[in-house]
Order: C-alpha cells, then structure tokens, then sequence
C-alpha cells in the first residue's frame, strides 16, 4: 500500500459507536503512512441525537445521543490538532447522518466553526431501520427494490438541503444487499435520479466522495464504483475526496491507492480534503 502524498478523508474512532479506535492510534498511522491529510470524520446521525426517552416507537437499533457523540469528537480533534501540527494535515469532520430528516440539528454542525469537513450520508430512511440492520432474507426482490428507489429519493432531497461538503459513498446500501445478502440489482432504472443527485451536488458547489471500504468487503467495489464517478465528471463534477471508512487503525488508507486510480482513470487530475468547508486540492 502505496499512499504517500494522498488523503483519507473518511475515517472513524472511538468517538463513533462502531468503532474502538484510539483517536491518537489512528494520527499516528495516517502519518506513518505519509497521508498529505487526513480527517476524521465520527458518526452523528442526526435522526437520533437525543436520548432514547426523546423518542416514541424508535426503531430496533439500539444507540442513541449522536449529538453527545459529535461534541466530544470534535472536542477532542480540536485540541489534538494543535499537537499534531507539524506532522499531518489534521481536519476536523463529521459523517452527519439523515440531515434531511432533521435539518435544524444539522444546522448545528453546519454552524459549529470548529468543523472543516461534513460528509452528508444516508444510513437509514424515514420510519425504516438503519440499511445495516436490515433483515433482507425477510424481503421480496421487489421490496429491496422499493428500499432502494426510496433511498435515492432521500438521497436527492439530501443533495437540495447542501449541508455538507462531500455526499458520502454514494451505491453504499449495496453492501448490504449485494455484498452481504448476496441480493443482485440493477442500478440502471436510477440512472436519471442519480443524475439529478450529481447535478444538484455540482450546482451547489459540493462534492462527492470515492469511499473505499468496499474493495476489503464483500462487495468488492467502491461507493460509488468507477461508471459512477465517470458519470459525476461528465456531468461536470470537480470536487472529489477519498475516504477508506475506516473504524480501525490497520483500515486507514486502505483502498485509497485504487480510489486514486478510480479518479485519474475517471478523468480527474486532483482530489480534495477541506479545511473551513473549502476545498484544497491535490494533485493525483
């Protein structure tokens, strides 16, 4: 693995329910593999920031307080970035999760100066459990189908609402059902939805992210794969990121060397890590 000079911008610690990382492990690793930048970006999803007691008929998934979560995160990378400042590009960000579903939470991150980097993520629709936590053997191919055509169309209603800098791993639902289930689908019948995500995403000077965690998974491609961010560069698409969706430190970089390929192969000659929701580029 091969990734000096280039950025992970997708990546998790300890601060996220899923993960176990050591915040300080997790630096460490990013500068011994010579990442240009790296950010950490802990879960907040937004539909679940109080406590459970907020809550009438939650659905199964057992954690909440992500707005907890997200405080002590940054909380925590704002002060480390200071001891880390002559050793790695160190960006404060955030996986804000289902922005659509409670914009005025969003907000908050939107607003709080010590962020530099969102990433807009779709990880569970409206009154349906998180895509993670699914039971797809309980379902028809046409109902996985129905869970997809309403993802894009939340997905599209998160691309208008813009409150983020990068949509993250766009096709993600994919592994689940295709990876884990072994569910295949057609993504065709959404090309034009996609579309219209993309050209929302450019008109509002966002951008998009290739999300790598795929390629050590089941699924075996990235989110989105390469006909997809081909499409987002024809498209006119320009501001790109990469991220390995790390939760442990032997993930971090992981894929970016192939993420770096998708994009040059794709028609990009830079990507982007953000610092005060701008971009900065780097060459490929």
């Amino acid at each position: 693995m091969d990734v000096k000079g280039l950025i992970d911008c997708h990546t998790h610690t300890g601060f996220s329910v899923d993960s176990e990382a050591d915040i300080n492990e997790m630096i460490e690793r990013a500068i011994d593999l010579g990442l240009s930048a790296y950010a950490i970006t802990d879960h907040c999803e937004c539909n679940r920031w109080y406590g459970r007691e907020h809550y009438i008929n939650p659905t199964t998934y057992l954690y909440f307080d992500f707005g907890q979560d997200y405080l002590n995160s940054v909380a925590e990378i704002t002060k480390l970035k200071e001891k880390y400042s002559d050793k790695i590009e160190l960006i404060c960000g955030v996986e804000l999760g289902q922005a659509n579903q409670e914009p005025d939470l969003a907000q908050i991150v939107v607003d709080d100066r010590r962020v530099d980097f969102i990433i807009g993520s779709l990880h569970q629709l409206y009154e349906t459990e998180d895509f993670a936590l699914i039971d797809y053997s309980m379902y028809t191919h046409d109902e996985v189908m129905g869970l997809l055509d309403r993802y894009f169309v939340e997905v599209l209603e998160l691309a208008k609402l813009g409150k983020f800098d990068v949509l993250g791993h766009l096709t993600y639902t994919l592994r689940y059902i295709e990876g884990n289930a072994g569910i295949k689908v057609d993504l065709k019948k959404y090309d034009d939805i996609i579309d219209e995500i993309f050209k929302t995403v450019i008109y509002n000077g966002k951008g998009i992210e290739i999300n790598t965690s795929g390629l050590r998974q089941k699924y075996g491609k990235t989110f989105p794969d390469e006909l997809y961010v081909k499409r987002y560069r024809e498209l006119g698409g320009e501001i790109l990121s990469l991220g390995s969706d790390s939760h442990c430190v032997q993930d971090i970089g992981k894929g970016i060397e192939q993420g770096a390929e998708i994009a040059k192969k794709s028609g990009f000659k830079y990507v982007a890590y953000f610092k005060e929701h701008k971009p900065v580029f780097i060459k490929l």
